[in-house]
């Protein structure tokens, strides 16, 4: 993740650790690196505040719990 401002991916940590700990356990590595991928597509478009990544963040955590899961 070299390709953000250090404050960019503090922040970025900090939205991925606050909305994965609403899923149980702290969410399994698909649904982490999901957030994840969302969090940087909303950097790389210029969306770098913590509020604008929180949005995002949460907005991939509802997709996450409203997506059935395969068995």
């Amino acid at each position: 993740m070299g390709e953000f401002e250090e404050r960019v991916q503090a922040n970025m940590d900090v939205v991925l650790e606050e909305v994965c700990a609403e899923l149980p356990n702290g969410g399994d590595h698909e649904s982490r690196k999901y957030i994840a991928e969302q969090l940087i597509r909303a950097a790389r478009a210029g969306k770098t505040s913590l509020g604008e990544l929180t949005y995002v963040g949460r907005r991939g955590l509802v997709h996450l719990k409203n997506t059935p899961r395969s068995a």
